[in-house]
């Protein structure tokens, strides 16, 4: 399975990670007017970050054990209720990753190809 984690790269933790964060910018949005909500959110580039330092055995390797971590964001306006989704901040969040995603998915998607054509014998 390594080789194949190789071959790979970073491209499909990438694409689980962004998947991950979309979960949870979602989830931030349905609870959007549940009082007491507190917004959360991942650090993929972070994550990612600390992935590739670890795949290299670099300093991040102690971190790599916290990949797709959910902490609570941070409020900057925050509301009488309690809950700190704020929907301009999510919708940004939401599309600015969702295109990451699509780019994450291109990748991985070349990617393959290159394999499958390698292992075609470049027909």
């Amino acid at each position: 399975m390594s080789l194949i984690d190789n071959a790979l790269g970073l491209s499909a933790d990438a694409l689980k990670l962004r998947a991950q964060r979309l979960d949870v910018i979602a989830g931030n949005i349905a609870n959007a007017a549940t009082p007491g909500y507190r917004a959360r959110d991942i650090d993929a580039d972070g994550a990612l970050a600390r992935l590739a330092a670890a795949q290299k055995g670099g300093f991040g390797a102690e971190f790599a054990d916290q990949l797709g971590r959910i902490r609570n964001r941070s409020v900057l306006v925050p509301s009488l209720d309690g809950n700190t989704v704020e929907m301009a901040t999510e919708q940004a969040a939401f599309a600015e990753n969702a295109v990451r995603y699509r780019a994450s998915l291109g990748f991985l998607t070349s990617r393959i190809q290159t394999i499958m054509n390698a292992l075609k014998g470049g027909e």
